[in-house]
Protein backbone atom coordinates (compact mmCIF):
# COMPACT_ATOMS: atom_id res chain seq x y z
CA UNK A 1 0.00 0.00 0.00
CA UNK A 2 1.43 3.40 -0.85
CA UNK A 3 1.49 5.80 1.99
CA UNK A 4 -0.30 9.19 1.82
CA UNK A 5 0.75 11.99 0.20
CA UNK A 6 0.52 14.60 3.26
CA UNK A 7 -0.75 18.54 3.41
CA UNK A 8 1.28 20.85 5.06
CA UNK A 9 1.15 24.45 6.18
CA UNK A 10 2.64 27.08 4.96
CA UNK A 11 3.04 30.86 5.69
CA UNK A 12 4.45 34.08 5.07
CA UNK A 13 7.72 34.36 3.23
CA UNK A 14 8.67 36.32 6.57
CA UNK A 15 7.92 37.28 9.44
CA UNK A 16 7.79 41.23 11.44
CA UNK A 17 7.18 42.86 14.71
CA UNK A 18 4.18 44.67 13.83
CA UNK A 19 3.43 46.33 17.44
CA UNK A 20 4.72 46.48 20.70
CA UNK A 21 3.30 47.41 24.34
CA UNK A 22 4.43 47.75 27.92
CA UNK A 23 2.65 47.78 31.50
CA UNK A 24 4.71 49.34 34.24
CA UNK A 25 3.17 48.80 37.48
CA UNK A 26 2.03 51.98 39.86
CA UNK A 27 4.30 51.55 42.43
CA UNK A 28 8.00 53.29 41.91
CA UNK A 29 10.51 52.38 44.58
CA UNK A 30 13.42 54.09 44.93
CA UNK A 31 16.58 52.49 46.16
CA UNK A 32 16.19 54.37 49.51
CA UNK A 33 13.58 52.25 50.48
CA UNK A 34 15.43 49.02 50.08
CA UNK A 35 17.79 50.52 52.07
CA UNK A 36 15.66 49.92 55.36
CA UNK A 37 15.88 46.32 54.18
CA UNK A 38 19.98 46.15 53.37
CA UNK A 39 23.24 47.57 54.30
CA UNK A 40 23.98 49.44 51.45
CA UNK A 41 24.04 53.21 49.98
CA UNK A 42 21.84 54.96 46.99
CA UNK A 43 25.55 55.39 45.64
CA UNK A 44 26.72 51.64 46.15
CA UNK A 45 24.14 50.92 44.16
CA UNK A 46 23.82 52.88 41.28
CA UNK A 47 27.72 52.49 40.99
CA UNK A 48 27.16 48.36 41.01
CA UNK A 49 24.10 48.23 38.70
CA UNK A 50 22.88 51.61 37.69
CA UNK A 51 19.64 51.12 38.94
CA UNK A 52 17.74 54.47 40.78
CA UNK A 53 14.35 53.04 40.51
CA UNK A 54 11.91 49.91 39.71
CA UNK A 55 8.39 48.92 39.67
CA UNK A 56 6.64 46.41 42.02
CA UNK A 57 3.64 45.57 41.50
CA UNK A 58 0.72 46.09 43.46
CA UNK A 59 -1.90 42.82 44.39
CA UNK A 60 -4.08 43.52 41.84
CA UNK A 61 -1.29 44.03 39.26
CA UNK A 62 -0.92 40.02 38.68
CA UNK A 63 1.17 38.27 35.87
CA UNK A 64 -2.31 38.00 34.12
CA UNK A 65 -3.24 41.77 34.30
CA UNK A 66 -0.36 42.97 33.88
CA UNK A 67 -0.12 41.04 30.30
CA UNK A 68 -3.61 42.07 29.52
CA UNK A 69 -2.45 45.50 29.83
CA UNK A 70 1.14 45.33 27.51
CA UNK A 71 -0.95 42.77 24.81
CA UNK A 72 -3.51 45.47 24.56
CA UNK A 73 -1.17 48.10 23.70
CA UNK A 74 0.52 45.60 21.17
CA UNK A 75 -1.97 44.85 18.83
CA UNK A 76 -3.54 48.12 18.99
CA UNK A 77 -0.07 49.21 17.86
CA UNK A 78 -0.28 46.20 15.21
CA UNK A 79 -3.80 47.81 14.22
CA UNK A 80 -4.97 44.55 13.99
CA UNK A 81 -7.90 43.07 16.67
CA UNK A 82 -7.68 40.05 18.76
CA UNK A 83 -9.52 37.73 16.91
CA UNK A 84 -7.17 37.86 14.41
CA UNK A 85 -4.02 36.67 16.96
CA UNK A 86 -3.85 33.21 16.13
CA UNK A 87 -1.00 31.91 19.09
CA UNK A 88 -0.30 33.78 22.25
CA UNK A 89 2.83 32.35 24.19
CA UNK A 90 4.11 33.89 27.44
CA UNK A 91 7.41 33.86 28.69
CA UNK A 92 7.31 34.39 32.21
CA UNK A 93 9.25 32.34 35.55
CA UNK A 94 7.38 34.24 38.01
CA UNK A 95 4.10 32.84 37.40
CA UNK A 96 3.21 31.04 40.73
CA UNK A 97 1.20 28.42 39.29
CA UNK A 98 1.97 25.29 37.65
CA UNK A 99 -1.30 24.94 35.41
CA UNK A 100 -3.40 25.66 33.57
CA UNK A 101 -0.80 28.28 31.69
CA UNK A 102 -1.64 31.56 32.20
CA UNK A 103 -1.42 32.26 28.27
CA UNK A 104 -4.75 30.25 28.27
CA UNK A 105 -6.55 32.82 30.69
CA UNK A 106 -4.79 35.82 28.65
CA UNK A 107 -5.85 34.17 25.14
CA UNK A 108 -9.75 34.13 26.40
CA UNK A 109 -9.64 37.36 27.89
CA UNK A 110 -8.46 39.15 25.18
CA UNK A 111 -11.17 37.88 22.81
CA UNK A 112 -8.79 35.52 20.60
CA UNK A 113 -10.70 32.82 20.50
CA UNK A 114 -9.79 28.29 20.71
CA UNK A 115 -6.04 29.49 19.91
CA UNK A 116 -3.12 27.67 21.35
CA UNK A 117 -1.44 29.15 24.17
CA UNK A 118 1.32 28.24 26.09
CA UNK A 119 3.91 29.56 28.83
CA UNK A 120 7.36 28.95 28.22
CA UNK A 121 10.25 29.49 30.88
CA UNK A 122 13.63 31.06 29.52
CA UNK A 123 14.37 33.50 32.23
CA UNK A 124 15.59 36.63 30.64
CA UNK A 125 15.78 34.81 27.15
CA UNK A 126 12.49 34.29 27.29
CA UNK A 127 11.26 36.92 25.09
CA UNK A 128 13.70 36.12 22.90
CA UNK A 129 12.66 32.52 22.51
CA UNK A 130 9.35 33.24 22.65
CA UNK A 131 10.23 35.58 19.83
CA UNK A 132 11.93 32.95 17.46
CA UNK A 133 9.15 30.27 17.72
CA UNK A 134 6.59 33.26 16.70
CA UNK A 135 8.74 34.12 13.61
CA UNK A 136 8.72 29.99 12.86
CA UNK A 137 5.05 29.95 13.20
CA UNK A 138 4.20 32.50 10.68
CA UNK A 139 6.53 31.81 8.37
CA UNK A 140 5.39 27.89 8.21
CA UNK A 141 1.58 29.03 8.26
CA UNK A 142 1.22 27.37 12.15
CA UNK A 143 -0.45 31.15 13.18
CA UNK A 144 -1.34 34.05 11.21
CA UNK A 145 0.15 36.59 13.82
CA UNK A 146 1.56 35.41 17.21
CA UNK A 147 1.35 37.39 20.38
CA UNK A 148 4.53 37.03 22.36
CA UNK A 149 4.55 38.24 26.20
CA UNK A 150 6.96 38.91 28.54
CA UNK A 151 5.91 39.05 32.09
CA UNK A 152 7.43 38.91 35.84
CA UNK A 153 6.61 39.73 39.04
CA UNK A 154 9.98 39.52 40.43
CA UNK A 155 9.05 41.07 44.03
CA UNK A 156 7.49 37.68 44.79
CA UNK A 157 10.44 35.99 44.23
CA UNK A 158 12.58 38.95 45.60
CA UNK A 159 14.74 38.57 49.24
CA UNK A 160 14.60 42.34 50.18
CA UNK A 161 17.32 41.58 53.13
CA UNK A 162 19.49 39.81 50.14
CA UNK A 163 22.51 42.59 49.79
CA UNK A 164 23.47 41.15 46.60
CA UNK A 165 20.02 40.98 44.53
CA UNK A 166 17.39 42.63 46.82
CA UNK A 167 17.82 45.91 44.52
CA UNK A 168 18.04 44.46 41.54
CA UNK A 169 14.54 43.45 40.33
CA UNK A 170 11.43 45.07 38.97
CA UNK A 171 7.94 44.02 37.81
CA UNK A 172 6.72 44.41 34.54
CA UNK A 173 5.03 43.18 31.00
CA UNK A 174 6.34 43.74 27.40
CA UNK A 175 4.64 42.46 24.32
CA UNK A 176 4.52 42.37 20.93
CA UNK A 177 2.69 40.99 17.72
CA UNK A 178 4.21 39.11 15.14
CA UNK A 179 2.77 38.63 11.92
CA UNK A 180 3.56 37.99 7.98
CA UNK A 181 5.68 40.46 5.93
CA UNK A 182 7.10 40.45 1.98
CA UNK A 183 10.46 41.40 3.71
CA UNK A 184 12.67 39.47 6.42
CA UNK A 185 11.78 41.33 9.85
CA UNK A 186 13.16 38.97 12.10
CA UNK A 187 16.85 37.85 11.28
CA UNK A 188 18.20 34.08 12.29
CA UNK A 189 17.90 33.44 15.77
CA UNK A 190 20.69 32.30 17.72
CA UNK A 191 19.80 31.13 20.80
CA UNK A 192 20.79 28.10 23.13
CA UNK A 193 21.69 27.46 26.84
CA UNK A 194 25.25 25.92 29.03
CA UNK A 195 23.16 23.72 31.59
CA UNK A 196 26.83 23.87 33.51
CA UNK A 197 26.23 27.34 34.58
CA UNK A 198 22.60 26.18 35.59
CA UNK A 199 23.77 26.86 39.40
CA UNK A 200 24.69 30.57 38.50
CA UNK A 201 20.96 31.84 38.94
CA UNK A 202 18.91 30.04 40.14
CA UNK A 203 15.38 29.83 43.33
CA UNK A 204 16.64 29.06 46.36
CA UNK A 205 14.22 26.13 46.93
CA UNK A 206 12.21 24.07 44.55
CA UNK A 207 8.22 24.51 45.31
CA UNK A 208 7.48 21.18 47.23
CA UNK A 209 10.31 22.32 50.24
CA UNK A 210 6.52 23.35 51.90
CA UNK A 211 6.17 19.51 52.01
CA UNK A 212 8.73 18.88 54.31
CA UNK A 213 8.32 22.07 56.37
CA UNK A 214 5.71 24.43 56.00
CA UNK A 215 7.31 26.97 57.60
CA UNK A 216 10.38 27.34 55.29
CA UNK A 217 11.14 30.81 53.97
CA UNK A 218 9.35 31.84 51.19
CA UNK A 219 11.66 30.75 47.86
CA UNK A 220 13.83 34.11 46.40
CA UNK A 221 15.98 34.00 43.37
CA UNK A 222 19.83 34.29 43.95
CA UNK A 223 22.80 34.21 41.90
CA UNK A 224 26.54 34.69 41.62
CA UNK A 225 26.95 38.14 40.75
CA UNK A 226 30.49 38.09 39.75
CA UNK A 227 30.07 34.58 37.32
CA UNK A 228 27.15 36.10 35.14
CA UNK A 229 28.71 39.31 34.88
CA UNK A 230 31.61 37.77 33.60
CA UNK A 231 29.49 35.08 31.33
CA UNK A 232 27.58 37.54 29.89
CA UNK A 233 30.24 40.57 28.48
CA UNK A 234 31.99 37.71 27.20
CA UNK A 235 30.07 35.00 25.95
CA UNK A 236 27.25 37.91 25.21
CA UNK A 237 29.34 39.73 23.30
CA UNK A 238 30.27 36.28 20.85
CA UNK A 239 26.20 35.36 21.05
CA UNK A 240 25.53 39.13 19.80
CA UNK A 241 28.11 38.98 17.25
CA UNK A 242 27.25 35.52 15.81
CA UNK A 243 23.69 37.44 16.06
CA UNK A 244 24.52 40.04 13.67
CA UNK A 245 26.49 37.47 11.09
CA UNK A 246 23.20 35.23 10.94
CA UNK A 247 21.36 38.36 10.52
CA UNK A 248 23.95 39.63 7.63
CA UNK A 249 24.43 42.95 8.89
CA UNK A 250 27.45 44.77 10.66
CA UNK A 251 27.34 46.71 13.63
CA UNK A 252 28.03 50.08 11.62
CA UNK A 253 24.60 49.60 10.36
CA UNK A 254 22.50 49.14 13.26
CA UNK A 255 20.02 51.20 14.86
CA UNK A 256 19.89 50.40 18.24
CA UNK A 257 21.36 48.23 20.44
CA UNK A 258 18.50 46.70 22.56
CA UNK A 259 20.11 44.04 25.42
CA UNK A 260 18.50 42.89 28.21
CA UNK A 261 18.01 45.29 30.83
CA UNK A 262 20.32 42.95 33.66
CA UNK A 263 22.55 45.62 35.10
CA UNK A 264 24.29 48.65 33.28
CA UNK A 265 27.69 47.83 33.72
CA UNK A 266 26.73 44.80 31.76
CA UNK A 267 25.15 46.70 29.12
CA UNK A 268 28.42 49.16 28.84
CA UNK A 269 30.78 46.34 28.72
CA UNK A 270 28.95 44.60 26.26
CA UNK A 271 29.04 48.36 24.12
CA UNK A 272 32.36 47.96 24.57
CA UNK A 273 32.95 44.72 23.21
CA UNK A 274 31.06 44.98 20.17
CA UNK A 275 32.77 48.38 19.14
CA UNK A 276 29.77 49.43 19.03
CA UNK A 277 29.60 52.91 17.27
CA UNK A 278 28.45 55.95 19.87
CA UNK A 279 25.73 57.28 17.06
CA UNK A 280 24.03 53.96 18.11
CA UNK A 281 21.32 54.68 20.69
CA UNK A 282 21.61 52.04 23.42
CA UNK A 283 18.65 51.21 25.48
CA UNK A 284 18.99 51.81 29.31
CA UNK A 285 15.83 50.72 30.78
CA UNK A 286 17.35 49.58 33.76
CA UNK A 287 17.62 52.94 35.17
CA UNK A 288 14.29 53.29 35.53
CA UNK A 289 12.66 49.78 35.66
CA UNK A 290 15.31 47.40 36.86
CA UNK A 291 15.55 44.02 35.88
CA UNK A 292 12.35 42.66 34.87
CA UNK A 293 13.72 39.16 33.03
CA UNK A 294 11.99 38.08 30.13
CA UNK A 295 9.63 41.31 30.02
CA UNK A 296 13.03 44.05 29.62
CA UNK A 297 13.27 43.94 26.04
CA UNK A 298 9.68 45.22 24.93
CA UNK A 299 9.62 47.75 27.82
CA UNK A 300 12.83 48.72 26.57
CA UNK A 301 12.10 49.14 23.21
CA UNK A 302 8.40 50.14 23.59
CA UNK A 303 9.85 53.39 25.50
CA UNK A 304 12.86 54.15 23.23
CA UNK A 305 10.28 53.71 20.65
CA UNK A 306 8.15 56.19 22.87
CA UNK A 307 10.72 58.66 23.48
CA UNK A 308 11.79 59.07 19.78
CA UNK A 309 14.94 57.32 20.70
CA UNK A 310 14.66 54.99 17.31
CA UNK A 311 11.70 54.98 15.15
CA UNK A 312 9.63 52.75 12.89
CA UNK A 313 11.39 50.60 10.64
CA UNK A 314 15.01 51.18 12.58
CA UNK A 315 17.17 47.98 12.41
CA UNK A 316 17.99 46.90 16.18
CA UNK A 317 19.72 43.99 17.61
CA UNK A 318 18.30 42.56 20.74
CA UNK A 319 19.58 40.17 23.25
CA UNK A 320 19.07 38.38 26.20
CA UNK A 321 20.41 35.98 28.86
CA UNK A 322 19.66 34.82 32.31
CA UNK A 323 19.46 31.27 34.76
CA UNK A 324 20.19 28.55 32.54
CA UNK A 325 21.75 29.48 31.60
CA UNK A 326 20.09 30.33 28.88
CA UNK A 327 20.55 32.71 25.72
CA UNK A 328 18.63 34.23 22.49
CA UNK A 329 19.53 37.06 20.52
CA UNK A 330 19.01 38.61 16.96
CA UNK A 331 18.66 41.25 14.88
CA UNK A 332 15.07 42.68 14.17
CA UNK A 333 12.83 45.74 12.23
CA UNK A 334 11.31 47.94 14.86
CA UNK A 335 7.75 48.20 14.94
Amino acid sequence: MTAPSLNVSTGAPHARIMGVGGYRPRRVVPNEELLKHIDSSDEWIRTRSGIATRHWAGPDETVAEMSLAAAGKAIAHAGIAPEQIGCVIVATVTYLKQTPAVATEIAHRLGCGPVPAFDISAACAGFGYGLGLADSMVRSGAAGHVLVIGVEKLSDLTDIEDRSTAFLFGDGAGAVVVGPSEVPGIGGLVWGSDGAQAGVITQTAPWDVFREDPNHRFPAVTMEGRTVFRWAVWEGAKIAQQALDAAGVTVDQLDAFIPHQANMRIIDAMVKALKLPESVPVARDVEETGNTSAASIPLAMERMLARGEVKSGDTALIIGFGAGLVYAAAVVTLP
